[in-house]
């Protein structure tokens, strides 16, 4: 059987190369290129030539072919303009949730068939389980690494064609592999960056908005003008470093409203909120009961809260047993049934 990898040039990517052809697999390695430089021509990491060699000489070393794709259209296409448009909202977006929805797991896995391969594999910390003909998204083995959150929008379809060879590890024994098999890269860091981003995020929103992005009124919870911001899309809800105040107690973003360019603040209790909208979900292993209940993750990463959702169409209304701070319009809202992703959705509104 034969399996496509994307490679980044990364000990994720590299070691779940080497499994697979391990396992027996036929393995052809791709590195995708998004080719979105900045205004003053730098590439991100995704394109940069230290990622794309480490890759080929991983190839190399497994004995595989190894290809450099462009998907620079489709990244610009779906995720780049969705960003610079819901930071122009004030919202918050997670760009590897759509990336992983329409470039790597869309764009990516229909080149599969292309070369010739049955599945596409990719270095991602999360398994697919097939039981009894449905394929359930499920955490990885190691919680700290688990990367489920960003793949919650996998249909059917796509989990049916993808494995995560990596699902059953946890880091540290991914890094032994890759210095066992002398590929190289056992020790290289992991990439903190937004991939097609090589700066600042707050100038690459500046570069593509221009004039929108402008400086406005820091307002507290009376309304009062309390200072001045740099422009919305440098903030985001939470935020309690870099507002320029000084209150004698903490304070933090509390809301965003871009349309007039204004930023609330308050002290935490002005962001410790239990309801939410969540829109444009999905339940990618099969619709749930009216008033069923989940644990709900609302960013990566962060700990999980019991709740009932109660469905509205293709939105749904989450409702959490406790108060949780800073639940960010755009970032997405992903349930839980123990290890099983049963859905989720990108948060739209808070309630009061």
């Amino acid at each position: 059987m034969k399996a496509v990898v994307a490679m980044s040039g990364g000990v994720d990517s590299s070691v779940a190369a080497a499994l697979l052809k391990e396992q027996g697999y036929e393995v052809i390695g791709v590195t995708m290129c998004l080719n979105v430089p900045d205004a003053h021509g730098r590439k991100p990491a995704c394109c940069g030539t230290q990622g794309i060699a480490d890759a080929k000489r991983v190839s190399d070393i497994l004995g595989i072919p190894h290809y450099v794709l462009n998907f620079g259209k489709e990244m610009q296409e779906y995720v780049i303009d969705e960003f610079v448009r819901e930071y122009s909202l004030g919202r918050t977006p997670n760009p590897c949730v759509t990336c992983n929805e329409f470039v790597k797991f869309e764009a990516l896995l229909n080149k599969v068939s292309g070369l010739g391969a049955d599945l596409l594999a990719t270095g991602h910390y999360a398994r697919v389980v097939n039981s009894d003909g449905k394929f359930y998204l499920k955490k990885s083995a190691d919680n700290k690494k688990d990367q489920s959150y960003f793949l919650y929008r996998l249909t059917q379809d796509k989990l049916s064609r993808i494995v995560f060879p990596l699902g059953d590890h946890r880091k540290n024994e991914v890094r032994k592999i890759a210095k066992k098999l002398g590929l190289g890269v056992a020790d290289k860091e992991d990439s903190q960056e937004i991939c097609f981003i090589p700066g600042s995020y707050g100038e690459f929103l500046r570069q593509r908005l221009g004039k929108q992005v402008a400086p406005g009124d820091i307002i507290d919870q009376d309304g009062n003008k309390i200072g001045r911001h740099r422009g919305t899309v440098y903030y985001t809800i939470g935020q309690r470093e870099g507002l320029g105040l000084a209150r004698g107690y903490p304070v933090y973003v509390s809301s965003i409203d871009a349309k007039k360019n204004i930023i609330r603040i308050g002290g935490k209790e002005c962001l410790m909120k239990k309801k939410f909208l969540v829109g444009n979900t999905v339940f990618p292993s099969g619709a749930v009961s009216a008033g069923e209940k989940f644990s709900v993750r609302i960013r990566h990463l962060a700990p999980e809260y019991a709740g009932e959702i109660t469905l509205r169409g293709q939105d749904c209304e989450v409702c959490l047993e406790e108060k949780v701070f800073a639940i960010t319009p755009g970032q997405s809202a992903v349930f839980y049934k123990g290890d099983t992703v049963a859905g989720g959705g990108i948060i739209q509104e808070v309630y009061e």
